[in-house]
């Protein structure tokens, strides 16, 4: 896990200074290491350190160590550049520094995250005569590019961004991983520089910089809560490879089509697809459980301590079960450590749940207690971490729990984040079920499945009526019925639209998710648009501010392909979300906690804190973004959560959004 910069110009330009300041921006993700590369317009190649570069890496005889004597050319004019911040997981010896190339020197690559089945592709591509120096999964990633090009990518199991310059073939390659995971930005430069990197930050130490508000995205995100689904952010200008996607293009002549703050032409390496099952629920069952043991063995290898987040949910329960049985496989000695965000709150609390694993598997439990204390004063740091907005203060909890594993000097944590996308884990999955029965006039089963969800969950039959004609209903009649039930509308009283320039639309129509036919439809939006990539946006920023490395066990893509082939009633029926991996997990898990069907998952007293702990402070808070936002945001915002605090209306995350995207805007000075 690692931070990357790239440049690439059309003529030789001075790019060492440039590379290093946008790679400096980042060393939050790497601390123990430092190093770049410049391709000099010459054809030379010029390998650097840096302060943060250990000394063993300047001994090393690799062909990619950096050279004392590299700062005397490092300034001459280039074409393109590589920078790395290093997190030492894999072969943490100087043999594992970057930029690193192949033997000959030719193919170079910056590469951020893991490969998960480097092992296995190091023993087959050395069966075809690759010759390894490392033990890296760096290195793989060479050979494979080596051997296969392009199509190197599929044979990749693991989360990944990486920019590779081959000089012999004259072509650059920059990927992101099957579900993103890891990030991949790049900005084309006014004068037409071209820049890649780990986080949106680094941009600004580049030349034309300028901060300014991308109106439609901010609008999906303050009104519809959404954000990171689709290739644009919230930065003007600014793009990101979406997971899948690859840029692969000319070294000389750069990207087809680049201008100015524009968007590329990736291609798409990898569509999520299902894998073909035929099989009986129980056979569902132990496929399924026999793939996630398998992805949390690989993503158990490290050469520095593995620890896991633990929220007392069932996804990160399992996780931390099954982790536990594979280390006691290996007779491992040191006691596993969890990490927990609690509440002192009771309804917001699952320490009980967190507890009920920790006596069944003897783990080492910690614990913190996150308050409205402490989110105000971290507000902005979590912001210039995050490099936008945030949708609750959830994300707060986890920032705490992440800091808390640094303190206690583990540097990978495995998490939960998947599995409610591929097992129909939400209760807006109910809609797609609902509306399925009601478009086939099946009304004996909706009125069934009606009935479990009001025995297991307390909803309504009104609330369950509600869900399938919404999945039914034309658009023209839909939305104002939303308005109606108090949901967000396309329009709104909030914003103003004129100022943001953004059409008022539902940005879940485009994404697929607001009129999914079916639960494998809504998983696929949820996994490509919808949830998914906000959520990894937010663990990759919360887990590297604090240099830790974390890692997604449900997010292999033999378990998503597995679990989107499997029929609908293996995932959700009767009012039970995620069975199959219930039933997976039965012997495994603690049964309170298996049997469990309440939601929640490191979240916080937000509720509490508005209405009853920090009013003030939300309001106060809200008034500084309200004024810092250009016009943006109305001044109505304000009376609206005095209503919610003095209970007058229902509570809601919009009070919160509208805060995180002041303090965003102040944060980085962004221009509406």
């Amino acid at each position: 896990m690692c931070g990357l910069s790239a440049l690439f110009a059309a003529h030789p330009v001075p790019l060492g200074s440039l590379v290093r300041a946008m790679t400096g921006a980042v060393a939050h993700r790497g601390p123990d290491d430092e190093g770049y590369l410049v391709l000099t317009g010459a054809g030379g190649v010029v390998a650097a350190g840096g302060a943060g570069t250990p000394e063993a890496c300047y001994g090393h005889a690799a062909p990619y160590a950096p050279r004392r004597d590299a700062e005397r050319r490092f300034g001459a004019p280039a074409r393109a550049a590589l920078g790395h911040r290093r997190l030492s997981i894999i072969d943490v010896s100087a043999a594992g520094h970057q930029p690193m190339c192949s033997a000959d020197a030719q193919a170079w690559i910056a590469y951020n995250g893991e490969i998960y089945n480097y092992l296995e592709l190091r023993e087959e591509l050395a069966a075809h005569g690759a010759v390894f120096h490392t033990r890296t999964d760096t290195e793989v990633i060479l050979a494979a590019w080596a051997r296969w090009g392009g199509e190197c990518l599929s044979r990749l199991n693991g989360m990944f961004s990486f920019v590779l310059v081959d000089r012999a073939r004259g072509r650059v390659l920059a990927a992101r991983d099957r579900f993103g995971v890891k990030p991949l930005y790049y900005w084309v430069a006014p004068g037409g520089l071209v820049a890649f990197a780990s986080e949106v930050k680094q941009f600004a130490v580049l030349p034309g910089w300028c901060a300014r508000l991308n109106g439609q995205r901010a609008y999906d995100f303050l009104n519809w809560a959404l954000l990171d689904h689709t290739g644009e952010t919230l930065f003007e200008g600014v793009h990101q490879l979406r997971g899948g996607e690859a840029l692969e293009f000319d070294l000389v002549s750069g990207p087809a089509g680049a201008r100015p703050g524009g968007p590329l032409a990736p291609r798409r390496w990898y569509t999520v697809a299902a894998a073909p099952f035929a099989g009986s629920f129980p056979e569902a069952a132990a496929g399924y459980g026999r793939l996630l043991a398998d992805s949390v063995r690989l993503r158990l290898r490290a050469d520095v301590p593995v620890g896991s987040c633990l929220s007392g949910g069932l996804d990160s329960s399992s996780i931390v079960c099954v982790m536990n049985d594979l280390l006691r496989e290996r007779d491992a000695r040191a006691l596993q450590k969890t990490f927990s965000a609690c509440s002192s709150v009771a309804r917001f609390d699952e320490r009980r749940y967190i507890d009920e694993v920790v006596r069944a598997r003897a783990v080492e439990p910690h614990y913190v207690y996150p308050g409205v204390d402490g989110l105000f004063p971290a507000l902005e740091r979590i912001t210039w971490h995050q490099d936008e907005p945030f949708g609750s203060t959830s994300i707060y909890a986890q920032w705490c729990v992440f800091g808390l594993a640094a303190e206690n000097r583990v540097k990978v944590m495995l998490d939960g984040q998947g599995a409610d996308e591929q097992l129909a884990g939400y209760h807006n999955y109910f809609a797609p079920r609902f509306g399925r029965f009601l478009r086939r006039l099946r009304l004996a089963a909706l009125a069934r499945e009606a009935g479990a969800v009001r025995r297991l969950h307390g909803y309504s039959p009104a609330w369950g009526l509600m869900q399938a004609m919404n999945n039914v209903m034309p658009e023209w009649l839909r939305q104002p019925l939303r308005r109606l039930a108090g949901k967000p509308g396309t329009a709104t009283a909030w914003f103003d639209l004129e100022r943001l320039r953004a059409a008022p639309r539902d940005p879940f129509l485009a994404a697929g998710g607001a009129r999914a036919r079916s639960v494998r439809e809504m998983s696929i939006a949820q996994l490509t648009a919808t949830s998914l990539p906000m959520l990894l946006h937010w663990e990759d920023r919360d887990s590297m501010a604090h240099s830790i490395e974390a890692r997604v066990p449900f997010l292999d893509y033999r378990l998503v392909e597995f679990a989107l082939g499997l029929p609908e009633t293996c995932k959700i029926a009767a009012g039970e979300t995620k069975r199959v991996l219930r039933e997976a997990m039965r012997g495994t898990l603690p049964e309170a906690v298996r049997a469990r069907v309440d939601k929640m998952g490191f979240v916080t007293a937000e509720e509490v804190w508005l209405r009853e702990e920090a009013p003030r402070r939300f309001r106060a808070a809200l008034a500084e973004a309200i004024e810092v936002c250009g016009g943006a945001l109305r001044p109505d915002l304000l009376g609206l959560v005095d209503r919610m605090a003095a209970g007058g209306e229902p509570f809601s995350f919009l009070p919160w959004r509208a805060i995180s995207f002041g303090a965003w805007m102040k944060v980085f000075g962004v221009r509406v």
